[in-house]
């Protein structure tokens, strides 16, 4: 991306390959390097963050799951902002449902993608108890205050849906620069504002707290889609508000970027719907509509066609890292102390919640 290189920044070289990724060992860190080839740059940024949903909801319920990465606005704490320093990586905020009656939460950008703190401990490859180890760990180390310990084991609820969001699911995103005028005018914002839960999966989810951050940015970018969304404000329709934005605003130059999921043995996440394409898609719902009411069935597919669909650039960044060179970022790969254990006591009792199901996808937290 252009601009001049700032100290302590990254300056990274990516390519255009489709959606094609190699994974190999000497490799391991290819999800992050290149996610920040898109992301890390000398300007400030803000990118909307269209994450795939997963499991059984998430079949039930395609639309996906929203968040906001911002590169120069870091956590001071999970409930609190600030601008970030050099070597740091900035943010992921998003709104949950019932993680300790907080509306928002912000996590750093290594803890909400691989549940780890630094650059060496994000695993090529992962398995189910894997990831449930560096998440219980993450957590111990850094929400023991939104997820404490119940009778010595990890909690039920969301605080899942807070870290290691890459083992489970592929994201879109979606990117802008900002100024830091921007970025200190919305961290004022919100490290004033009442951070009280009040989630609503129809009028106050996810994809509702995305279109309000993002329209802190860009006035009047994000809108509601009352054709095939029914005024749902869903993850796709923030997505499309943002491509049909930029077209409008060609000066504003998105950047659009994928992060795939982590290879290895856990599922892989469906693909991100909206409302009325959701409908049209499955047989087990448009079929029957068709014979209860036709009239009904018609529209819905007039609707997905006419305003539903969202094309993404035919040469969307997927991550290569090549000849990336990182400078300014500490580097934990000479402390033993500070990687995370992968013993399999900790994996037994990592997570033993991981079947609460009810939020596994969706325009859910």
């Amino acid at each position: 991306m252009a601009g001049a290189e700032r100290p302590g920044r990254w300056s990274l070289r990516f390519r255009s390959d489709g959606l094609r990724v190699s994974w190999m060992l000497d490799k391991r860190l290819a999800a992050f390097l290149c996610f920040m080839a898109v992301c890390a740059s000398a300007h400030a940024a803000v990118a909307l963050l269209m994450e795939e949903p997963y499991g059984f909801f998430g079949a039930v319920n395609p639309t996906g799951h929203a968040a906001i990465y911002l590169n120069h606005v870091c956590a001071e704490s999970p409930l609190q902002l600030r601008p970030c320093h050099d070597g740091e990586y900035g943010v992921v905020i998003s709104r949950y449902h019932k993680v300790d009656g907080y509306d928002w939460i912000a996590i750093p950008l290594l803890g909400y993608l691989y549940a780890v703190d630094h650059l060496d401990q994000v695993p090529a490859t992962a398995d189910r108890a894997q990831m449930l180890a560096l998440q219980n760990a993450y957590r111990r180390e850094h929400l023991l205050a939104l997820a404490p310990d119940h009778n010595g084991r990890p909690p039920k609820g969301e605080w899942i849906q807070l870290v290691g969001e890459s083992y489970i699911r592929k994201m879109y995103g979606f990117q802008f620069d900002s100024t830091p005028e921007e970025d200190e005018r919305f961290i004022a914002l919100f490290n004033d504002r009442r951070n009280v839960g009040h989630f609503n999966l129809l009028f106050h989810n996810c994809a509702d707290f995305s279109r309000v951050v993002l329209n802190t940015y860009m006035p009047h970018a994000v809108h509601r889609n009352f054709i095939a969304d029914v005024g749902l404000m869903t993850p796709k329709q923030v997505a499309r508000s943002l491509m049909k934005y930029d077209h409008k605003n060609p000066q504003l130059d998105m950047q659009v970027f994928v992060i795939p999921q982590v290879p290895g043995s856990i599922p892989r996440s469906h693909p991100v719907d909206g409302v009325a394409e959701s409908l049209v898609k499955s047989k087990k719902y448009i079929i029957p509509l068709a014979v209860l009411n036709p009239e009904l069935a018609g529209g819905a597919v007039v609707a997905y066609l006419a305003d539903g669909r969202l094309d993404l650039p035919s040469q969307t960044r997927v991550f290569h890292p090549l000849d990336e060179k990182i400078r300014g970022v500490p580097d934990s790969s000479d402390d033993p102390l500070r990687r995370i254990p992968l013993s399999e006591q900790a994996a037994e009792t990592a997570y033993q919640t991981e079947d609460r199901v009810g939020f596994a996808g969706g325009v859910m937290p």
